[in-house]
């Protein structure tokens, strides 16, 4: 089965797979991130993470992002993959890669695409650490929120 550009899964992620499917194809640069399960947080020791979506918008999200990364960078391809379920210390809850001629699209592509999915995308992380655990983060952005979107841009691009 072919690796989507877009996805929300329960399964591992896998960068290399990612990377691969935007291909080099004769651009200058490949960029890629991976969001990692720390084992702290806010001086607490963190134990395992648990990440709950609504999934086809969140899909959906992560396709908006990909697209609005396009029409800014139109050289660049970019893919997404966020993972959902209980994470282990050092697993990968997000994966991006983007490719483009120039590393300074490709580099703006890729952070651009990681802010905006703390932006908008239906994801929820709960923190389990010694003691107990809390919900921390997600999206608090409306995905047609112009402001927010040029935040992202002004990040990507500072």
């Amino acid at each position: 089965m072919a690796t989507p550009a877009v996805a929300v899964t329960h399964e591992p992620l896998d960068l290399d797979a990612l990377a691969a499917l935007v291909g080099a194809q004769g651009d200058g640069a490949v960029v890629t991130f991976a969001g990692l399960v720390r084992d702290h947080n806010q001086g607490r020791r963190v134990q395992f993470l648990e990440y709950e979506a609504y999934e086809p918008l969140a899909v959906r999200a992560l396709q908006l992002i990909v697209d609005e990364a396009k029409e800014r960078w139109p050289s660049a391809r970019v893919a997404a993959h966020h993972r959902i379920g209980r994470l282990e210390i050092g697993e990968a809850s997000i994966v991006i890669a983007a490719v483009s001629a120039h590393r300074g699209d490709a580099f703006a592509a890729c952070r651009y695409t990681i802010e905006r999915v703390k932006q908008i995308v239906p994801i929820w992380k709960r923190e389990h650490f010694d003691g107990g655990d809390v919900w921390l983060e997600g999206a608090t952005a409306d995905p047609e929120d112009a402001a927010a979107r040029e935040k992202a841009y002004r990040i990507a691009c500072a």
